[in-house]
């Protein structure tokens, strides 16, 4: 009975050092995936299908200025543009433009763009997607600005 035990510990004593092993990082080398500080990140960040799109943007004066159409991610992460829809017609838009998202906050549960009005929104140049590449570059092949 003892010899059936101290085989028990002995496999699960190999099995616990495999696991371990298994699990061990090397340094200098990235896992796949996100470190705790990304995570964290993820968690206080703004989900784009389900915080942004679509939805209608205020001045700071509760004023509808527009609606959040897409978004837009410079190949080098350093900025990245809301397209915007300063002016629609039963849901389609006749006057898009690109803000960078830094203009916008998030206050008492609505998208405000401080200091914007309509007058103001609608008279930035459209945007047009005809300038925008419909297949990303490789981050290696972008150029720095």
């Amino acid at each position: 009975m003892k010899a059936k035990w101290a085989l028990v510990f002995l496999a699960a004593s190999a099995f616990g050092a495999m696991c371990q092993q298994a699990n061990a990082q090397v340094a200098g080398e990235q896992p796949i995936g996100t470190s705790v500080e990304q995570t964290q990140l993820i968690v206080e960040g703004w989900s784009v299908k389900k915080s942004l799109l679509g939805k209608s943007i205020y001045n700071d004066s509760g004023e509808k200025v527009g609606v959040l159409h897409d978004i837009i991610i410079a190949p080098d992460n350093a900025v990245s543009f809301g397209i915007v829809a300063a002016h629609q017609f039963l849901g389609v838009s006749q006057h898009d433009v690109a803000i960078p998202l830094s203009q916008l906050d998030y206050v008492d549960g609505k998208l405000v763009w401080a200091g914007a009005t309509r007058d103001a929104v609608k008279a930035i140049p459209a945007f047009q997607y005809s300038k925008v590449r419909t297949v990303p570059i490789a981050r290696k092949d972008f150029g720095h600005h």
